[in-house]
């Protein structure tokens, strides 16, 4: 039997046992000869699937397209966009704020997986909650967004705090590519089936345009329901068959103290100790900065395209390009990982991106477009779980709640500096393309920061500091 949320096992996953490896001599499937060994990390990694329709649906395209159109309509497009942008700024916020102190609280009371359900009912209720929204439910469709935004980026640190409590050293880059690719080919697919009913009402038995208004609104909204339920049915086997990690204490730590208090006690202590984990936050420092670039690319190509005059369905089709690409090239980049380092192998990802940078400056046609949504996927997913996995490795256990907190914020940071340059270079130069090109700079200064991390004692400082603790 899987042990249930409440059980707490003692982390095996640095160990060379684990009860739910394979029996030898049985046939691997699929997954595991891709990386997904053990039943628990497959589990693991269908939350990233589980969650996809969140990225695909909500954040990247018919949610955003709804908001404006529908939700926004009596702002007019500039406003509409400002109302935009402050739902993902408050949202932001509130994860920045949230997720260290959870994140400690997390560990210190083992509840890894009962904060990341939490979070998730949090995001789900604000799914359904958009089926509600018509024409001038500003209100609703901002406060929906947001608690969908928080529910999900804070389940995701939840989440993915358990990345190094079942995958050992050796395998941490491949089962991490290894979600980021399910989670490609996830949020593609109920992508596909959401526009299919949006552009094709009539074949699910839906109203279409000429329909009222409320009515013709109806396959958007069931469009959102739909990501809930999804998000809802394939977190179930993470919940089913991940362990939750036994809580570690430091050996100078106080028996008796309350969560909240040994959560603030504990954020102190690793803010002190920054120099003792330099390695892990420069790798935070240099994933912000070019995770910055890669995060302007992503929410600005679809703009600029428009700019250019390439059809909306060439724009829809680059999105959907990017997620079924990424399925496979996320799997090879964990496989290249295996063979020269994660590490180099984020390098090679950022020099593919800026290839794209340049692509996006002699940018003129539709063909030119999907050539760079298949340059993006092929780097994306890759890049992104790479990094990803190597902050994972230089991550005391112990404390991955609280460390990937932090990852979630530097994440959040990286939202902010991209748009900035690019909105300062447009303004200088009066064109976007040099905007795309400007892009470079962050993939540089990143690159130039992650060659400062030693990940080899970044891995043995984060071993050593999981050595000194006892079990309680």
């Amino acid at each position: 039997m899987p042990p249930s949320d409440s059980t707490t096992i003692p982390d095996t996953s640095r160990s060379t046992l684990d009860p739910h490896r394979p029996e030898p001599g049985r046939p691997a499937g699929l997954l595991a000869r891709l990386g997904l060994q053990t039943r628990e990390q497959r589990a693991w990694a269908m939350y990233d699937w589980a969650i996809s329709g969140m990225q695909t649906v909500i954040l990247a395209s018919v949610f955003q397209i709804y908001f404006a159109s529908v939700a926004a309509a009596e702002l007019g497009g500039s406003r509409a966009t400002q109302a935009w942008s402050a739902a993902n700024f408050v949202g932001a916020v509130l994860v920045a704020i949230l997720a260290p102190i959870l994140g400690a609280i997390a560990d210190y009371s083992a509840a890894k997986k009962k904060f990341t359900a939490l979070f998730m009912c949090v995001g789900v209720i604000g799914c359904f909650g958009m089926f509600f929204i018509q024409r001038g439910d500003l209100t609703l469709a901002v406060v929906t967004y947001v608690l969908a935004l928080v529910g999900s980026t804070a389940s995701l640190t939840f989440y993915e705090s358990l990345l190094p409590h079942i995958a050992s050293e050796q395998e941490v880059d491949r089962v991490s590519s290894g979600g980021y690719a399910l989670g490609y080919l996830g949020g593609g697919l109920l992508l596909v089936l959401n526009l299919a009913w949006i552009q094709k009402p009539e074949w699910f038995g839906l109203p279409g345009a000429g329909a009222p208004p409320g009515q013709a609104t109806l396959p958007a909204r069931l469009a959102f329901v739909s990501v809930g339920i999804w998000w809802l049915a394939f977190a179930v086997p993470l919940f089913r068959r991940v362990r939750e990690p036994m809580r570690m204490r430091e050996p100078d730590e106080p028996s008796g103290l309350g969560a909240v208090r040994a959560a603030f006690t504990r954020l102190g202590e690793t803010l002190r100790e920054v120099r003792r984990f330099k390695h892990a936050f420069l790798m935070l420092l240099a994933f912000m900065i070019y995770n910055d670039g890669i995060q302007t690319i992503i929410k600005t190509a679809a703009a600029y395209g428009t700019e250019l005059g390439i059809p909306q369905v060439a724009l829809i089709g680059a999105i959907l390009l990017v997620q079924f690409v990424g399925v496979p090239f996320a799997f090879l980049f964990g496989a290249i990982a295996g063979r020269i380092g994660p590490k180099r192998a984020i390098f090679l990802g950022l020099l593919v991106y800026t290839a794209i940078s340049i692509v996006g400056f002699y940018m003129r046609t539709a063909t030119h477009f999907l050539l760079l949504a298949l340059l993006v996927g092929t780097v994306q997913g890759g890049t992104q779980a790479l990094s990803r996995s190597l902050f994972a490795s230089m991550v005391p256990p112990h404390k991955s709640g609280e460390f990937f907190g932090f990852y979630s914020v530097f994440e959040k940071f990286a939202n902010i500096f991209g748009p900035l340059l690019f909105l300062v270079t447009i303004q200088l130069t009066g064109s976007s393309r040099w905007a795309i090109l400007s892009v470079i700079l962050f993939f540089a200064i990143g690159a130039a920061l992650l060659n400062m991390v030693d990940v080899d004692e970044g891995r043995r400082i984060a071993q050593a500091s999981d050595a000194e603790l006892t079990p309680g």
